[in-house]
């Protein structure tokens, strides 16, 4: 099945590693409900990339949780090397939002971003309280996801209103269908 807006985000579970804790906690979508969750896979722990989108992730961690939402990482990267990536790079000493080990590679396939070489593609998913995807982003490996847009898009997506581009929370919700273009009457 593939992940789509709308329906139901795949229930895998899998261990992941969160900073501070002594082992590994199991983690899955369901065990979320009842909050947003953003969940972003990611290629490769010790690359270039991923470690400015964890720090980026980590910064903006606060406000997700003032949104409602948790974050959680994954990648196909062992319990071991996330554990020893996050506690010998320096850039990582605020990321303890947990870090799923998908070494089986079963969250990776389940949602669309499995590699042939194995990594994941970056890939971004937003589930509502309820269990449903309400976005999906993904992109190939070479360039890092904007985490603020990430952001907005809970912020946008909690309203339950139509929001039109670049909408920032406090921004007008709507135009009014009398005030749209003859084309775009009748569609959020």
């Amino acid at each position: 099945m593939a992940v789509r807006i709308g329906l139901p985000a795949p229930d895998v579970v899998a261990e992941a590693y969160i900073r501070g804790q002594a082992q590994p906690r199991r983690v899955s979508p369901t065990a979320y409900r009842g909050r947003w969750l953003v969940l972003f896979f990611y290629p490769r722990d010790f690359s270039r990339i991923c470690p400015t989108e964890l720090q980026a992730f980590a910064r903006l961690r606060p406000r997700f949780l003032a949104a409602g939402a948790d974050v959680v990482g994954v990648s196909t990267d062992s319990y071991q090397a996330h554990k020893a990536w996050l506690e010998s790079d320096l850039r990582l000493a605020e990321v303890t939002f947990p870090l799923v080990a998908d070494s089986t590679h079963q969250m990776s396939e389940a949602y669309g971003v499995l590699q042939p070489d194995g990594s994941a593609l970056r890939g971004t998913f937003i589930v509502d309280p309820g269990g449903l995807v309400r976005g999906i982003a993904l992109n190939s490996p070479e360039v890092g996801r904007n985490v603020q847009e990430t952001l907005r898009l809970v912020e946008a997506f909690r309203t339950g209103e139509p929001c039109p581009e670049e909408w920032t929370p406090g921004g007008a919700l709507a135009v009014s269908p009398d005030a749209a273009p003859a084309g775009d009457r009748g569609f959020p």
